[in-house]
């Protein structure tokens, strides 16, 4: 089956937890923002998914993943759906679920990272919640930060595989995207996270062992991977690292 990814172009956002799943899964898919808007691509294709006239089951937001004549939004659950297509997750029920569980509480994270730079909402930009945001951030660096990255250390030294992965044996989902936000996490609070990782093996192997793999490494050298950057859900601003 080939995909269709539909996310805002110029960042990686949420979507990149997709496109990192379809990568490795090896699937055919069409990244919608990259489209030409007169070949039918583009925001105006995204706004169109986003009005879904004729569809009973109307997404909120993107991103949103397009599978045959289905649209399916929600990070998470478009994970789930991708799971079992692309070898992602276990077949077994509760391997499913557990590996949902997992991303849901990276979901979590992902929020409270955001909230970090915009902890009055997007509707203000960063130089009007300056002031909340260095609040927010301390808070975040010393207390939020490491309860979080202490849980997926416990999960990954806990998994009776014992191998690099957080489920079972294998590479699920729920790898990359952690993966994913280790690296958002270098990125945005380089000091904190160099701290705060630096008795956690388990995380640093994890994400290596992600960025490693060919398919991976191949999408990322091949410059379809978007740089992190300050329009983006991950940012940095040096007043937040310190």
């Amino acid at each position: 089956m080939s995909y269709e990814l539909y996310y805002w172009p110029g960042v990686q956002g949420r979507g990149e937890f997709i496109r990192l799943a379809l990568e490795e899964g090896d699937a055919r898919y069409v990244d919608v923002s990259l489209v030409p808007e007169a070949k039918g691509g583009g925001v105006p294709a995204i706004l169109k998914a986003l009005e879904a006239r004729g569809v009973e089951r109307v997404p909120f937001a993107v991103p949103i993943l397009k599978a045959g004549r289905q649209l399916i939004a929600q990070t998470p659950n478009i994970l789930l759906f991708l799971g079992n297509r692309l070898a992602l997750a276990p077949r077994d029920e509760a391997g499913k679920l557990w590996t949902n569980q997992l991303q849901l509480t990276i979901s979590d994270f992902y929020l409270e990272i955001f909230h970090t730079h915009h902890p009055l909402g997007d509707g203000y930009a960063y130089e009007e919640q300056k002031a909340a945001a260095k609040r927010r951030a301390k808070d975040f660096r010393s207390v939020r930060l490491p309860k979080f990255i202490d849980y997926f250390e416990r999960v990954l030294a806990r998994n009776r595989a014992r191998g690099p992965w957080m489920v079972g044996a294998h590479l699920s989902y729920a790898d990359l995207s952690m993966a994913q936000v280790v690296a958002g996490l270098r990125y945005a609070f380089p000091s904190a996270t160099r701290k705060v990782l630096r008795k956690r093996p388990c995380l640093c192997a994890l994400h290596d062992k992600v960025f490693d793999r060919p398919r991976v490494a191949r999408y990322v050298a091949s410059g379809r991977r978007l740089p992190f950057n300050n329009e983006d859900l991950f940012r940095h601003y040096a007043e937040l690292d310190r």
